[in-house]
């Protein structure tokens, strides 16, 4: 017997699954609470988290300016490092203002998740259940503040196949001035633009985006230069490091130098890969259908690869997915996921001192296994999509109250 969902229905249940998965990611977290996130603890029962750590590492716990600090400056985009500030004012100073400060950001990550899966449910109500379900994304929810940069560039994604393109570039700034990633983003639009031949829109897209990003960090690099340029200094020298193929291959004795130029030679072959998968379609794929086979590829090749990445995977994967027959390689990679999310804690808390861990090689191989079960559900979702082209993207203009909690329509 076939059960038809009413969309309030449906709302409903996004929610109630969106807090199960809050609280049990807190349930996850709350050893570490309970003793003061100290070392090798953390790493033990894998529940360490950026947040209480840079209170105090970053100076956060005084409210000093993210950017004010030299070398001790956050090093993350302008608006993480605002709201990492922010947040520090609405923390209560009374009793124990770590445990606070990780409390008032936890729960505001937790309706940053509610908000992005109801959006995901507008966008593919089929699949938007396995948002909170997902394990990796669960156990990996209060690492870091990415669902601020997430949630925006979700909103980005939809507003670009709405044919919406200047809401679209004013997200994808805000998105990327947040965390960064969605910059990656920047190429499948100059690419769909490109095939549609819309060569001016492509132009003003990125000329909006270039913009609106420059108005947001323009008062930090002006009145903070050194704390601004942290975060791109760091990663541009950054070498090989945790969860990338490249650390993984050292791990097992295979030393490749240069690392920099192998990163960039493997973006240079998946823009091409990405150019011709896309120039393969009849009709113009939509952004939501790109998006997470390009940054889950580029994530595979690396310099890093942290566990909260995952986090901006699954809200892309799920608007990857046409059919069920696209679920199983889902399972299959959150399986990856979930390998290598405790293999890297228990890597981590043998290099931080503990009497019990995971070795280099074990480390490796799991590792590559996420490497090799992202790259599987990525070939699955690139077969389905040449096999069977989705609809064309139509154009339609609603207001965002009625887009989350409007009745359900089509989405390209």
């Amino acid at each position: 017997m076939r059960i038809s969902i009413s969309w309030s229905s449906a709302t409903k249940l996004l929610i109630l699954l969106s807090l199960l998965a809050g609280v049990l990611s807190f349930v996850k977290f709350n050893h570490c609470v309970n003793t003061n996130w100290s070392t090798p603890d953390v790493d033990i029962h894998a529940c360490y988290s950026d947040i209480p750590s840079l209170f105090t590492d970053r100076n956060l716990d005084t409210h000093q300016w993210s950017y004010s600090n030299g070398d001790k400056s956050v090093e993350y985009p302008v608006i993480t490092g605002a709201i990492m500030w922010a947040t520090t004012w609405l923390s209560p100073s009374s009793g124990n203002e770590i445990r606070n400060y990780y409390y008032i950001n936890a729960f505001l990550i937790v309706l940053l998740l509610i908000f992005t899966v109801l959006l995901i449910g507008r966008m593919r109500p089929k699949f938007a259940y396995l948002v909170p379900i997902a394990p990796a994304l669960i156990a990996s929810l209060f690492i870091n503040w990415d669902m601020w940069g997430i949630i925006t560039m979700i909103l980005a994604i939809f507003y670009f196949d709405k044919r919406r393109y200047s809401v679209s570039a004013v997200l994808m700034a805000i998105s990327i001035a947040t965390k960064f990633f969605p910059v990656l983003l920047l190429l499948p639009v100059f690419l769909i633009f490109w095939k549609e031949r819309k060569v001016r829109a492509a132009i003003q897209y990125t000329l909006i985006t270039f913009l609106v990003w420059s108005a947001i960090n323009a008062p930090v690099f002006l009145t903070t230069p050194q704390g601004w340029w942290r975060f791109y200094g760091l990663n541009l020298d950054r070498d090989a490091d945790w969860g990338s193929i490249w650390y993984a291959l050292s791990l097992l004795g295979i030393n490749m130098s240069h690392i920099n130029y192998f990163s960039i030679l493997s973006l240079a072959v998946i823009a091409v890969l990405l150019a011709l998968y896309l120039f393969d379609f009849e009709i113009t794929p939509s952004l939501s259908q790109v998006s997470f086979i390009l940054m889950a590829t580029v994530l595979c090749f690396g310099k890093v690869y942290s566990p909260q990445y995952v986090l901006w995977l699954v809200p892309l994967a799920i608007l990857g997915m046409r059919e069920k027959r696209d679920v199983p390689a889902f399972w299959i990679w959150q399986g990856g996921e979930v390998i290598y999310h405790l293999a890297i804690w228990q890597h981590l808390a043998l290099v931080s001192g503990a009497h019990f861990g995971l070795p280099d090689g074990a480390y490796a191989i799991a590792t590559l296994i996420r490497i090799a079960t992202t790259l599987y559900f990525v070939s699955v979702l690139v077969r389905r999509n040449l096999a069977n082209p989705s609809k064309a993207r139509r154009r339609a203009h609603e207001r965002l109250a009625d887009f989350l909690f409007g009745t359900a329509e089509s989405y390209p």
